[in-house]
């Protein structure tokens, strides 16, 4: 399995990060993206990978919450980050007008400037979209034929969406929302459209622990040891079989990503 996106350097983990990823590696992952969320915590990142070359990877963003701080010369540091061989994507990038922690034009401004280096280096995009669908793929859109890879990082929109981002050639990143009691039940309906080949794994830790864990756990910070609850709660509600699950978002994200590079 690979973990698509984890927040390794998130503080919930400055205890006992060795743990957390050798716990990882003895649930079966392959290899875990660590996202950038803005330029401290991308250089972050990346310096966590080269202490683990063969297991971490990174991408280098500005998250649409950071919009507002991005630097002037953000995409020069991007791109500086972005020459470094751990690092396999730009983002985590996108719209959020559900918090709107920035202003939605700051937002635009710094995710179409990501797109568009994306584009430039030939790198995959790591993409955030939160009630924000329309303006979001209004960005990338001239860009669909020209981006190597775009994934939808921690996928809750709707059907439609879905489907919409599917026929753009997408792919879908599954993270513990799946298992949520409450908020995951629109997601749950609509997993069985998404193909296996467009299917991608997250934990997005520490958010959004699997609510499918049991015992239950006794902390509540998320950890990539526990990707194989979402890869059981996407078999439950899919006709597809956790081996499938597994083999063919590792594929998946070795190919995206360049994993093997």
């Amino acid at each position: 399995m690979i973990d698509i996106g984890v927040n390794l350097t998130n503080k919930r983990f400055d205890k006992d990060l060795v743990e957390v990823i050798d716990r990882a590696k003895s649930a079966n992952i392959e290899a875990m993206l660590v996202t950038g969320t803005c330029l401290a915590e991308s250089e972050a990142a990346l310096a966590l990978c080269q202490s683990n070359p063969d297991f971490l990877y990174s991408t280098a963003g500005i998250h649409p919450h950071d919009a507002d701080h991005a630097a002037q010369n953000f995409i020069e540091q991007l791109q500086r980050l972005a020459n470094h061989k751990s690092v396999k994507a730009i983002g985590e990038c996108g719209l959020d007008f559900n918090r709107n922690f920035s202003t939605p034009e700051n937002q635009k401004r710094v995710f179409a400037a990501q797109v568009e280096l994306a584009a430039k280096l030939q790198m995959p995009l790591f993409l955030h979209q939160r009630d924000a669908f329309e303006d979001w793929y209004g960005i990338l859109q001239p860009y669909l034929d020209s981006v190597p890879g775009m994934v939808s990082h921690c996928f809750t929109a709707n059907e439609q969406e879905l489907k919409q981002c599917l026929d753009a050639g997408m792919y879908i990143g599954i993270t513990g929302w799946v298992c949520d009691k409450k908020r995951g039940q629109a997601l749950r309906d609509i997993i069985k459209y998404i193909p296996l080949d467009r299917l991608m794994i997250e934990t997005d830790a520490p958010y959004l622990t699997p609510q499918n864990i049991r015992p239950k756990p006794k902390s509540s910070r998320n950890e990539p040891s526990y990707l194989p609850y979402i890869v059981e709660k996407i078999a439950e509600v899919s006709t597809y079989t956790t081996d499938d699950i597994v083999k063919a978002s590792t594929k998946n994200a070795k190919r995206v990503f360049r994993l093997d590079e």
